[in-house]
């Protein structure tokens, strides 16, 4: 597996550890890691136990293999998102891959948060419920969106927003009980994050900022 940019980087598919137990606490609570919050976040809110994440951040955060998931789109632009495990570097890489396949074009990198431009609400869903069934990566639409669910930008989310995200957590595993705990903590963070950053915008207008990584897609 090759991404330009990446080409040092031990890249391997990650769409086998989406369904491990620890993978959502491990991928999603690092959005609630800005102290904001009045309930410390646990990874029981997604079905999981201390021990399922710790097990599995092993395998996420391996220096040896970085787990790649990759959200390919029927007709439009898809996404990676690249677990650059990088010694003294970790990170999170968010790429958005054109739709005739001839570049990769970074859009985020999240260390414990994603500053740089987001995906409008809209944006996001049309991603998560329009998968290329003929392409290698992650096909279910909760996973999709739970996957680039850190990219979401935007403080005046639509009523529905919070209900299709508490469907998809209880879609992956979350308990009913805990599942809306979950999503209220993880949207008031990206509406703070929001509230605060003028300088987010999408990556589908047609915008590029400054200091971008562009490459090709995967082989």
């Amino acid at each position: 597996m090759l991404i330009k940019g990446y080409l040092d980087g031990p890249l391997v598919a990650g769409e086998s550890l989406l369904a491990r137990p620890g993978f959502w606490p491990n991928h999603l609570l690092a959005m609630c890691g800005d102290g904001a919050c009045a309930e410390r976040p646990v990874p029981e809110w997604f079905g999981d136990d201390g021990a399922d994440v710790d097990a599995l951040s092993e395998v996420l955060f391996d220096p040896e293999r970085w787990p790649v998931f990759r959200v390919p789109v029927e007709d439009g632009p898809g996404a990676v998102v690249i677990y650059r495990n990088l010694v003294g570097d970790y990170g999170t890489d968010y790429l958005l891959i054109h739709p005739d396949g001839s570049r990769a074009q970074q859009i985020a990198g999240r260390e414990g948060d994603a500053p740089g431009i987001g995906l409008t609400w809209h944006e996001l869903i049309r991603i998560a419920d329009n998968p290329s069934a003929a392409a290698d990566g992650a096909q279910d639409g909760a996973v999709r969106l739970l996957l680039l669910l850190p990219l979401l930008a935007g403080a005046d989310l639509p009523e529905a927003a919070r209900e299709r995200i508490i469907a998809a957590l209880t879609a992956t595993r979350a308990p009913q009980d805990t599942a809306a705990t979950a999503a209220d903590h993880l949207l008031a963070h990206l509406e703070r994050r929001s509230r605060h950053d003028p300088t987010w915008e999408s990556p589908l207008s047609g915008s590029r900022p400054a200091g971008l990584r562009l490459g090709h897609p995967m082989k």
